[in-house]
Parts: structure tokens; sequence; C-alpha cells
């Protein structure tokens, strides 16, 4: 039988289990204030491991590895790194970057993070998810999103206990969002070049250990977040957590040993020479072809499911968890999480592309998951900014069916956290980035947007009403289309990055004052439309009429024409009829029942 990692407690013992197949020795290191006493650990069952007496509830800890140092032979034991817990649930205190944690036998126990023995913890009753097909995930950064709302308490601000405000939830039911996706809840530590630029991570895609709760969100533990779900559920919202599995924290071979570097080096893919796989753009790729790799993510899920109640996952940058090295969409994680007991039902949503080769797979995800269909945000805008076509348009709208054929599994959306904001896309032209300290370089290049005439903030009364329609124009046809559709949140009001498209480092919380309030009231209209049919909106309904902007049939040539701005569908679903109507020149895209 297979050891069970982490912290368990029971019958009046606490045992402490962790892999690390390759050390001499390891040590459980037990925290009172400052002062650290070291146990021994015993090797048995795959794991080291160790039993105390007692509860030790509450009791910061931490690892010492032995072995041997030799970094060209991917061995990194150093016990003068003090190592989290792969495992951990909590921590005492935020990851801070520093260089010690990559220097060879300096001593790192006064700058990382102690994990915390969280005890046994209540199961959430299972349910199915609070999340249907069709319906609109709003994504959101925990700590940005009600750092300024002005009815949620200032001590509250910016933590998970905020999305359960009564002022909170009032929003998201306001806009009939389906679930929440939030953006990565999970200890995150900053790339090393951000703090000698005075920046810092503010989006969390660079995790350390996968299921420990940051506790600047989330300074409640693992019960703020299950009460904050359960909050949600009441209602009738579910819950998506955003995690990163494709690398972590510990970056490249010049990045910190935390971890599992220093326990499991293994963890980490790599080539036949013996260096680190990049296909992520981090330094770093979790190899998912090693089985402990799976196991630690099925862990993860089975932990926020059991414990908290969470309703799916979305995957950045799924198509690691899928390699070996190279990407196969029957890869062995797929058959794990659709024979789990409590994993199968639950939603998955994979970004499907990363950097590394063949990294763009788009619609080969398995049947039961939703896909992040950057295509749809591409032909949207391309249509409206006027260098798009209506065919693609229109296959964009009806589901995206040449790329997931008839069953829709299309996530749509306009903008997202990676990216221009929607109201950035139609003010700005080219990417700003300055501030980000890389000479503008970074983020995409091509974001087929436009400014209306002028670059930027402006009072030009013309280019503002161009603005807004544009907006319109997109958001109608984001919630006529067939599938699940997103919204990144403040998008229903106008927030803006100032054209900064890669905004990661940037501090830049959502504003609600002075916000756009008509925009808002028109976005919730759109919702509450969608919601009223969602069913129509699952699968794209066949057999309807395809209508040119005067009335006629469309026909080839008229797909095909680049003068040819917009077009009517005239759909019906039994003695229910609608009708989409889109056209350029009129900046107009709505449907009617």
């Amino acid at each position: 039988m297979t050891q069970p990692l982490g912290v368990h407690i029971a019958g009046g013992v606490t045992c402490f289990s962790v892999a690390a197949p390759l050390a001499e020795a390891v040590d459980l290191c037990l925290f009172d204030g400052e002062a650290e006493t070291r146990h021994p650990m015993t090797h048995a069952q795959g794991a080291w491991t160790l039993e105390l007496p007692g509860d030790l509830t509450g009791t910061r800890y931490g690892y010492r590895a032995q072995g041997a140092y030799e970094p060209h032979r991917n061995l990194w034991f150093d016990p003068a790194k003090l190592l989290v817990d792969p495992y951990a649930l909590e921590f005492d205190r935020r990851f801070i970057q520093h260089p010690r944690l990559a220097q060879f036998s300096e001593d790192t126990a006064d700058i990382v993070p102690r994990a915390i023995v969280a005890g046994p913890l209540p199961e959430v009753p299972q349910a199915p998810p609070r999340f249907q097909r069709g319906g609109l995930i709003y994504e959101l950064n925990v700590a940005g999103f009600t750092a300024l709302h002005p009815d949620v308490p200032e001590a509250q601000r910016g933590t998970i206990a905020a999305l359960a405000h009564p002022a909170v939830i009032a929003h998201l039911k306001k806009l009939h969002v389906s679930a929440v996706e939030l953006m990565p809840i999970i200890a995150w530590i900053d790339e090393r070049h951000l703090p000698p630029l005075g920046l810092a991570n503010h989006w969390g895609y660079n995790p350390v250990a996968m299921m420990a709760l940051d506790p600047g969100l989330c300074p409640g533990g693992v019960v703020e977040l299950r009460e904050t779900v359960a909050s949600l559920h009441q209602a009738g919202i579910g819950v998506i957590l955003d995690l990163v599995f494709n690398h972590s924290g510990e970056s490249d071979i010049h990045g910190g040993t935390l971890s599992l570097r220093g326990l499991d080096p293994a963890a980490y893919a790599r080539s036949a020479n013996g260096t680190l796989i990049n296909d992520t753009g981090c330094g770093n790729t979790l190899d998912f072809a090693n089985p402990a790799v799976r196991r630690l993510m099925i862990d993860t899920l089975d932990h926020f499911v059991r414990h908290c109640g969470i309703d799916g996952f979305r995957f950045d940058l799924a198509p690691v968890i899928a390699r070996g090295p190279g990407f196969d969409p029957h890869a062995p994680i797929f058959a794990e999480l659709a024979a789990h007991p409590r994993l199968a039902d639950r939603v998955m949503i994979a970004e499907p592309w990363d950097i590394g080769p063949g990294g763009y797979q788009l619609g080969r995800f398995p049947a039961n998951w939703l896909e992040w269909n950057d295509t749809f945000r591409d032909d949207v805008r391309r249509f409206w900014r006027g260098t798009g076509g209506v065919g693609a348009l229109a296959t964009r709208n009806a589901g995206s069916s040449d790329l997931f054929g008839a069953d829709c599994r299309s996530i749509n959306f306009l903008a997202a956290h990676d990216g221009f904001t929607l109201a950035d896309t139609v003010a700005y032209e080219h990417r700003h980035n300055h501030a980000n300290g890389e000479d503008n370089r970074d983020g995409h290049g091509e974001n087929h947007s436009w400014n209306g005439g002028i670059e930027g903030p402006t009072d030009d009364s013309q280019v503002l009403a161009r603005r807004a329609a544009d907006v319109r124009a997109l958001l109608g046809t984001l919630f006529a289309s067939t599938g699940t559709i997103m919204l990144t949140a403040g998008d229903e009001f106008g927030r803006t990055q100032h054209g900064n498209n890669n905004a990661y480092c940037q501090d830049m919380p959502v504003v609600w004052e002075g916000r756009d309030v008509a925009l808002e009231d028109h976005v919730a209209a759109l919702a509450a439309q969608r919601g009223r049919h969602l069913a129509s909106f699952i699968t794209f309904a066949e057999g309807g009429a395809w209508l040119s902007p005067q009335g006629e049939p469309m026909t080839p040539a008229l797909w095909d024409d680049p003068a040819t701005d917009g077009f009517t569908y005239e759909r019906w679903h039994g003695e229910d009829p609608a009708t989409l109507r889109i056209s350029r020149s009129r900046r107009e895209a709505h449907w009617s029942r």
C-alpha cells in the first residue's frame, strides 16, 4: 500500500510523510517561534515518515533533506535549505524571492514559509457541480476584485472571504454568473527579475506547493475557502479554481531550492542530455510521465473537492499535463481523472496551448472537457476591427464546429486576464507595457485591437461614442454565441489596464467608484436574456436560415466577400424562434426571440 503523503492526525498521533526517493536522510523540522527542532524520519513504503504523539494541529513545520549535491546529475540535496511540504495546505507567511534560495549551503529557514498542520478537515457532502454548459464564467483576480470595493469592510478586502459579501454576491447575480473562476489562490513566489525592478507578481501563476492557500489571499486557510464556496453555492454560483501544474516557482537551474527540487527533483521534465525542458517559458516543466507528479495533481484536486466543495478546475498551459514529453490526447492523466470518484463529474477546463513542440492543442482535449477558444476571441475582434470576414465570425458564433465537432466544448471570450481588457481592445492599437521593465517587448504583439482614431485616453466625443458602440457590439456577439461564455471581472463596466496587455506585475485592482454603470446594466440585460434561454446556446440549432444584410439568402460569394458586413440567422427550437442580427456598418449585434 502506498504511504499517504502530507500530514494526517488519527488515534492521538500526528503522522508526517514526504516523498524524497533519492535522499540519504530527511529531517522533520518543527518550529516554536524561531526555534527549530529537527526529528530524523524513516524511509518506508516509498516515503519518509515520522509519527509524533498528540494532535499537532497548528504546528509550524518544514523539511531538510541530505544527499548528493550534483546539479549536473539533477541532484540538489542541501540540508541548509528549509523545504516546504509539497502537500502543505496552509503557510504562516508568503514567499519572498531572495538570492540565498539558490545558493548552496546558505540557510533559508528565516525566509521560507513554514507549513501549518491543518488538522482533521470535515468533508463537504458531494453534490453535482453548480455550473451548466452555456452559462457565464466570471474570471476574477481575488486580490484585485474587492480591494477597492466600497461596500466590503476594509479588513476583508482583497481576500477570498470578501467574495461571500452580500454586495459582491448581488453583483454576480445581477450578471447571472454561473460560476466564478478564481485566478490562482495557491501560494506563489515572485519571478527573480521582478524584485530588482521594484515589481511583484500580482496574478499568482508561479506556485511552489500546489495545494497550499496563499496566506495573503486566504488568511483563514481552508476554512475560509470552504465557507466562501458554501456562500456562493447558496446563491447558485459555482466555484472554479485556476490551477498551475505546468511549472513551479523553483524556476530554471538558477532558481531557488524550495520544495520539489530539494526533495524529488525528478518531478521536473528533462531532455535526453539532462537539461530542464522549458515548455512553459518559466524555465522548468513538471513531468506528467512521472506517476508521482500525476498523483500530486490528483490529490490536490481531490482535496479541494472533498474539503472545500470546489466545482471545477481550469488548467494553465494545459498541454503540459498530457506531455511525456510530446502531447498525447490519451495521456494517463485523463483516464485517472475520469476514474476518480470525486473528480469524474467536475468541470474541467483547458487552456489548450503551451510553448513546447506541438503546443497548440485547441480541440484535442477529452470530450467532457471545456477549452478556452482564443480563435473565437481573435476572429470576433478581427471582424469588428474590419479585417475579418463574416464566414469566420459565423463559424465562431455557431460553436466552432470546425474545432470541436457537433459537441460544442468552446469557452468563448473576448478578453481574459492575459492580454488587453475589453475596453482597451477598442482604445489601444498597440501594447503599452513599459512599466513591466522589459522595454515593451513582453506580451502579445498582435492583439487584433483598434483605437477609433486616437491611441489611449481621449475627450473626443465621437471617438468615445464609437468605442462605446464597439464594446456593445463585441458583447452582443459574445452573449449570442453558442458554447460557454467567459467575462473577466470589470470588463462589464469598462475596466482598463491603460494599454498594458501583460499586467501580471502591475497592481491594477478593479475600480468600482465611477464605473460605467450604463454598460454594466447593458451586460446584465444581455445576461438575463441569455439565461432565460440557456438551453439554446449549449449546441447550435441547425436548419435555420442565413440571410444577407439585405435579407437575401447567403451565398458562397457573399460569405467570401470582404465587403459583406454582417448577416442575419433565423433559427428555430420547436415553436420558439430566434433571430440573430450582426451588422458591422451599424455596429450592431443582438438576438431576439
